[in-house]
């Protein structure tokens, strides 16, 4: 961010996005205009996108620039704890939800990311690893949210069973087996159902992203295919 011409380039980079917020302004209107009542929501959640953005292009650029593996490990970890954060909130009522949330994530991606890095998928570097993990905990974020979730619901509304399956001798774990099985085919379907109709709906951020920088449409879908079996194997471990 010190060297000579960085903010120059950095503001007129910033030109594009300031030329879409017309966009947000036509949602504004149409909001407004239907008596929606999500205006203010719009204008808070693009405003804070923004700033969000902007702050951790900073930090990445920075991250970028060190050879120390510590600052991946960082980012990773910061990411799994609002990760775990966010997902715990869709089960507040589940004792150390939170935790559990941040657990399960961590053990998912952790897993998936050795495997990667081991097989040489893709080199130790923040260029790599870091917008790989993201893609990742945000996966798995969301089908562990929804699975602690439905199963909540399921164990509630169900409480009989399970009660009874727990005075006969049954454990926890297995008297709450089919509740999990339920959730987790739930919570799973969404990913399963994005890997069957990839690049036939819509063409996937990863692959998009390769081929506005340059690259080949070929080379875009290899590393897709990458991605798609990597959200695949970190959302169901």
């Amino acid at each position: 961010p010190g060297a000579p011409g960085f903010w120059r380039e950095f503001l007129v980079g910033m030109l594009k996005p300031v030329a879409a917020t017309p966009l947000v302004a036509m949602a504004v209107a149409l909001s407004f205009t239907q008596r929606l009542g999500l205006e203010g929501e719009m204008l808070y959640a693009m405003a804070r996108a923004f700033l969000q953005l902007s702050v951790i292009g900073f930090v990445l650029q920075f991250i970028f620039t060190q050879k120390s593996a510590a600052w991946i490990l960082l980012a990773y970890l910061f990411m799994v704890t609002v990760a775990g954060y966010t997902a715990g909130q869709r089960a507040r009522h589940v004792p150390g939800g939170k935790h559990i949330a941040a657990v399960s994530i961590l053990a998912g991606t952790s897993v998936t990311m050795a495997l990667l890095v081991a097989l040489r998928v893709f080199p130790f570097t923040p260029r790599y690893i870091i917008p790989v993990a993201g893609m990742m905990v945000g996966n798995a974020m969301t089908v562990t949210g929804v699975t602690m979730k439905k199963l909540r619901e399921d164990v509630g509304m169900q409480r009989g069973v399970v009660e009874t399956a727990l005075a006969l001798g049954a454990t926890p774990r297995q008297a709450t087996a089919r509740q999990v099985r339920r959730s987790l085919v739930i919570a799973l379907s969404p990913v399963i159902d994005n890997a069957k109709t990839v690049g036939l709906i819509a063409l996937p951020g990863a692959m998009t992203g390769l081929i506005m920088g340059g690259a080949s449409p070929l080379e875009a879908i290899q590393l897709q295919i990458v991605v798609m079996n990597m959200l695949m194997g970190a959302s169901t471990v």
